[in-house]
């Protein structure tokens, strides 16, 4: 991984990286914690349990100081007709079915009442959701994103985060992906580019602070 080292310090001399931040209103997203992707015995699933740990933490503390939280999930028609080209170029989704329980939030992390789970077809979660409207509606200015994978739906989501203009915030450790070499690049990536990547400790010491209180 000494590419990696190489890029760090480039980003560094050129004036990438910098802190953005937490506003005064964040929301958590937890990202497709669902049991196709908890499941390490799933085509898409990976042993993910440190992940599900520092995200229940999360959601504990969100709950505690009353924030928004938001899952999603991805599910498809019996069809694949909602699906794309996605499905083609991942055969593995078929297992993701609307209804069937492969597609529903793992319980170590359930969502409670009114706790809104967001469906979605493709990686992020804004594309094709009403996720931005209720972010508005909300008053939220910072998304807190955790759960997985870090280079797909967890990337995919703060890339659109930045672009709808929310301060992002990546929990290195409340994310996670089937391999290490993706996980560590996409953090770089996003730390450099489109927000800040913590740990779940220092989001935590945030939300006991102004935000929190």
């Amino acid at each position: 991984m000494d590419w990696i080292d190489a890029t760090e310090d480039r980003y560094a001399e050129r004036e990438f990286g910098e802190t953005v931040g937490m506003g005064e209103r964040p929301a958590l997203i937890v990202i497709d914690l669902i049991n196709a992707f908890t499941d390490p015995d799933s085509n898409l699933g990976a042993d993910v349990s440190d992940v599900l740990e520092q995200t229940d933490r999360l959601l504990e503390a969100f709950r505690e100081s009353d924030l928004p939280r938001y899952f999603t999930t991805v599910a498809f028609e019996e069809s694949y007709g909602d699906a794309g080209r996605f499905v083609e170029k991942v055969p593995a989704l078929k297992e993701l079915r609307l209804g069937t329980e492969r597609v529903e939030v793992d319980d170590r992390i359930a969502p409670l009442e009114g706790e809104r789970v967001v469906l979605k077809k493709y990686a992020s979660a804004f594309f094709g959701t009403d996720l931005q409207s209720e972010l508005t509606t909300n008053r939220v200015d910072t998304l807190v994103i955790a759960g997985v994978t870090t280079s797909g739906c967890v990337r995919a989501t703060a890339v659109d985060s930045l672009q709808h203009g929310y301060r992002t915030i990546v929990p290195a450790d409340a994310v996670g992906d089937r391999a290490q070499g993706p996980h560590r690049a996409n953090l770089l990536d996003i730390d450099a580019k489109y927000g800040d990547v913590v740990t779940t400790e220092t989001v935590l010491e945030q939300l006991d602070g102004p935000v929190g209180e």
